[in-house]
């Protein structure tokens, strides 16, 4: 998901789908631990997405204040 897309997402949308991806973070994390991925920079593109889009998310809260 490109930044640009991640700035159309409503707050609503937006708050929901950072829970979606910290979920599946955590268990691609887990599992991992257990069997390792096929492709370990999964989990740095995922967490750099979440990451992302509570920048978004939190720049919208500066901005309304």
């Amino acid at each position: 998901m490109k930044n640009a897309e991640i700035r159309e997402l409503s707050t609503r949308e937006l708050r929901e789908r950072i829970d979606a991806e910290v979920i599946a973070y955590d268990k691609m994390r887990i599992n991992h631990s257990i069997t390792p991925l096929d492709n370990p920079s999964q989990i740095k593109k995922q967490r750099k997405l979440i990451a992302r889009m509570k920048t978004e998310l939190r720049q919208r809260e500066l901005n309304n204040k």
